[in-house]
């Protein structure tokens, strides 16, 4: 399609402008070329159509792209940002590919992105590199996108002053894969997101979750690493959530939880790996929730469950050198453990059918004692603390009694 300019009056003679330069299906950007910037790239580009960007810097006023277009950077293309957004997407079916994005300055007024989507469709950004931004890429009432392979590393060393990596907001059916997040606030951030799918990525040395979510149903993350956050992973008012394949390893602190589980419903926690962490899995207010062949292994508490904490099922989980596997706030208890393998177990199996023969009750009495009065956890190496375990043991008084395993598993499932 050619665009004509309007008509213009010289002389009183009415002469014709000079017809604009047709629509583009390629566009190329060079700083020493005829198009040097991707502002005047996407003033020429045809819908649908790509701009090639060559090595060099760049550095423009805020981006503005509301044409569906595929935008390519060679290797050395790094575009700088400075005290504003270096992209802001209005359009559907946008691409970035292969960019490097850097320096996007802090502000406690506005949430300002190397790459924001405000209310698109259809939109990708791939095989990219974000660093030293506020906010990485953010997508606000946007649907079916999809974010793979990126780096976005931060330089944030307070939370203040922090954005997140990978930020959803009123989002759906969006997916995350393969990227690695670090330096940030939060790795990935989800709030009001439905129907998304968060795999195989790797989010580490965050200031505070690697993920967080809040009111984000029927979402799947899978088979990624949550490693070294400030705390772990926090899952907050969601329902019908999956969470396989994922570990969520050294996360130390006051505070610090492998997978923190707030208010969370019919949800499905399955073939994870919880190594290192102050606390496993923190389950408040949390109800009918299948926790399943997951292994918790060396944390300092591997599960804490509280009263409010209602209908959750534990099976075929592996508890292996906890300092505590199970703690929980009250004597009663409406979580079932059964069927689960415990290496503090000392029961025996005479019939043989893999099965221990007496119950074993997963909270020690001294974690009680801990829970009211936290320096005496000075005291957990101590024989004192092995009679006291023992004697609780012959004669439970304190412990909850409901809150046991009737068929702990013999040896490790396969």
């Amino acid at each position: 399609m050619t665009l004509r300019a309007p008509a213009r009056l010289l002389g009183g003679l009415l002469l014709a402008a000079p017809a604009a330069l047709p629509a583009q299906a390629l566009v190329v950007v060079d700083p020493a070329g005829p198009v040097r910037t991707v502002t005047e790239a996407l003033a020429r580009v045809a819908p649908g159509g790509r701009i090639n960007v060559r090595a060099g810097n760049y550095s423009e006023p805020v981006i503005r792209v509301a044409v569906p277009v595929t935008i390519v950077g060679d290797s050395g293309a790094v575009f700088v940002g400075g005290d504003h957004e270096i992209f802001v997407v209005t359009a559907d079916d946008v691409t970035f590919r292969g960019l490097t994005l850097r320096h996007v300055e802090p502000s406690y007024v506005e949430d300002r992105a190397a790459i924001l989507f405000d209310s698109v469709a259809n939109c990708v950004v791939e095989d990219s590199r974000l660093e030293g931004t506020f906010f990485g890429i953010y997508l606000s009432r946007s649907r079916g996108c999809r974010i793979s392979r990126n780096v976005v590393q931060g330089t944030s060393t307070a939370e203040m002053s922090a954005g997140n990596a990978i930020h959803l907001f009123h989002s759906r059916d969006v997916t995350v894969d393969g990227n690695r997040v670090t330096g940030h606030r939060d790795g990935i951030y989800l709030e009001f997101a439905e129907d998304a799918r968060v795999i195989g990525n790797l989010s580490t040395g965050n200031l505070r979750y690697g993920l967080h979510f809040m009111f984000s149903h029927r979402c799947e993350y899978r088979d990624n690493r949550f490693v070294n956050n400030g705390a772990g992973v926090a899952v907050m008012y969601t329902r019908s959530m999956l969470m396989q394949g994922n570990t969520f390893a050294d996360n130390w602190g006051a505070a610090s939880y492998g997978l923190l589980l707030k208010e969370i419903r019919d949800s499905r926690i399955l073939g994870n790996s919880f190594r290192e962490n102050t606390v496993g899995m923190y389950l408040e207010g949390s109800a009918r929730n299948e926790v399943t062949g997951n292994t918790f292994e060396a944390n300092g508490w591997a599960v804490r469950v509280l009263a409010d904490a209602e209908g959750n099922r534990f099976a075929r989980n592996v508890f292996l050198r906890n300092s505590f596997d199970v703690s929980t706030n009250s004597r009663s208890n409406v979580s079932t453990f059964r069927g689960n393998y415990w290496d503090h177990y000392e029961g025996y199996d005479l019939d043989h059918d893999g099965f221990g023969d007496v119950p074993f009750h997963p909270v020690r009495l001294f974690s009680l004692l801990v829970a009211q009065h936290e320096p005496s956890l000075i005291l957990l190496r101590s024989f004192f603390v092995d009679l006291l375990d023992a004697a609780e043991r012959v004669m439970p008084v304190l412990t909850p009694e409901t809150l046991r395993d009737d068929r702990p598993l013999m040896r490790v499932p396969a």
